[in-house]
């Protein structure tokens, strides 16, 4: 699971960026809940996994910003 997660984070800043529109980001909730469970964070695990429905209407913004700022979304860098 990290080596999917580290594909992720290699793949370049257009990609990136495209992945942080709104209905396409659950595609990155889904890689904070792989992260989360293969680190066996719990806490962060459930945070991640409330980032995918409920939290998909804000966390696209948040990560457009993280993805500009470091070139990783939130919770994968």
């Amino acid at each position: 699971m990290k080596e999917f997660i580290k594909t992720v984070n290699g793949w370049p800043l257009i990609v990136k960026l495209l992945l942080c529109i709104p209905l396409v980001e659950i595609f990155y909730g889904i890689c904070r809940i792989i992260n989360q469970a293969a680190s066996k964070n719990w806490l962060l695990l459930i945070v991640a996994i409330l980032t995918v429905i409920p939290g998909a209407t804000f966390m696209w913004l948040l990560d457009l910003i993280r993805v500009l700022a470091t070139g990783h979304a939130c919770l994968l860098g």
